[in-house]
C-alpha cells in the first residue's frame, strides 16, 4: 500500500537516499529540512523549516501516514564540542516532532538511531540518541503512535558529509598521499553502502517491524589497516600511512558496534549487498572529480 511519507532531514546524506528509495517504490514523499535539498526529484515535495519550530512541523506532518526522522547533529566530534545544541536539536527536536505526529494522527515514526546507542562510546551524540529512543518508546506507550528504530552502523557512499569516516579517509589519501590514523589499524567496522541501508530503511515500513529496533550494518568485518590497503590497491597509488595509537579518540569504538549486541534489536540483511570494493571505487571517483574541479578553478 502506497503511503504519504514525510522525511525529516531529507536533504542530508542518509535522508536524501531514503527519500529517493521511497519515491522509487511509489510512495508520496515530502522532504522537510532547514536547507533546500540538492537531490530533490520532480516527484518529491520540499518544505523548508526547523525541527525546533512546532508550527512548521505541524504543517509538514499534516496528513502524513509515516514520518522518517533523520534530522539533527550526527557528527560525533561536533556533538562533543556542542553538547547543548546536540541535545536541543536531537532530543527536543524529536519531542517536537512526536507532538506534531500525535496531533496529526501519524501512524508511525521511523527514527534514525545508531549502533552507538548501547556502547560505551559516542559522546553526547550517543546520549542524545539513547534519550530519544527512550522518549519515543514512552510516547508510544502513552499515545496512539507506533515506532521503528533504525540503528545504523558505518555508512558510506555518495552524498556523504566531509566528516563521514570512510569518505574522509579516501579524500585525505587522494589529496595528501598520506594519512595519520588515530588508532592501531586493528579497529573493525562492518561498512554498509547508503543505498543498501536505504532499501532496508524502506522495508522497515512493513507491519512486522512495528515497535521494533532494527540493526542496519554490513555483512563483513574489515580492519582500518585492511581498508586503507584496499583503497591503495583500487586507486593504484602508494600512500604514507602512520597509525598513532596514543591519539585514539575515546569517543570512537575499536570494534564494530554490532559487537555490543543492543537489546531487543533485529539485524536486517539485504538480499544483495553492494561490494565494498566497488563502493570504494565510487568514492575515489567522486573525490577525484571534486579535487580536479577545485584545481581547475
Amino acid at each position: 500500500m502506497k503511503k504519504k511519507i514525510v522525511v525529516i532531514g531529507g536533504a542530508g546524506f542518509v535522508g536524501s537516499h531514503a527519500a529517493d528509495c521511497l519515491t522509487k517504490y511509489g510512495h508520496e514523499v515530502t522532504i522537510f529540512d532547514n536547507v533546500m535539498s540538492p537531490w530533490i526529484s520532480d516527484s518529491q515535495k520540499m518544505l523548508m523549516g526547523s525541527i525546533l519550530d512546532q508550527e512548521q512541523l505541524d504543517v509538514a506532518t499534516n496528513q502524513a501516514d509515516v514520518v522518517f526522522h533523520f534530522a539533527g547533529i550526527a557528527d560525533i566530534k561536533e556533538s562533543s564540542e556542542r553538547p547543548f545544541d546536540t541535545f536541543n536539536l536531537n532530543v527536543m527536536g524529536t519531542v517536537n516532532l512526536l507532538e506534531s505526529c500525535i496531533k496529526n494522527n501519524v501512524e508511525r515514526l521511523i527514527y534514525a538511531s545508531t549502533m552507538y546507542v548501547y556502547s560505551e562510546h559516542g559522546s553526547f551524540y550517543k546520549a542524545s540518541k539513547q534519550a530519544s529512543e527512550t522518549i519515543i518508546e514512552s510516547y508510544s506507550k502513552e499515545k496512539d503512535i507506533s515506532f521503528t528504530f533504525l540503528r545504523y552502523g558505518s555508512l558510506y557512499g555518495p552524498r556523504s558529509q566531509k566528516w563521514n569516516g570512510l569518505n574522509k579517509i579516501v579524500n585525505t589519501l587522494l589529496r595528501e598521499k598520506k594519512l595519520i590514523y588515530k588508532g592501531t589499524g586493528n579497529e573493525f567496522r562492518e561498512y554498509i553502502h547508503v543505498e543498501d541501508a536505504s532499501e532496508l530503511s524502506v522495508k522497515a515500513i512493513e507491519e512486522q517491524y512495528e515497535n521494533k529496533a532494527l540493526i542496519l550494518t554490513g555483512h563483513q568485518e574489515i580492519s582500518s589497516s585492511q581498508l586503507i590497503e584496499m583503497i591503495g590497491e583500487i586507486s593504484g597509488e602508494e600512500f604514507d600511512v602512520k597509525f598513532e595509537k596514543e591519539d585514539i579518540d575515546p569517543n570512537h569504538y575499536a570494534f564494530t558496534p554490532y559487537r555490543y549486541s543492543p537489546k531487543r534489536a533485529q539485524k536486517l540483511i539485504p538480499d544483495n549487498f553492494r561490494d565494498l570494493g566497488q563502493g570504494i571505487l565510487e568514492l575515489i571517483e567522486i573525490n577525484s572529480d571534486q579535487i580536479y574541479a577545485e584545481s581547475s578553478d
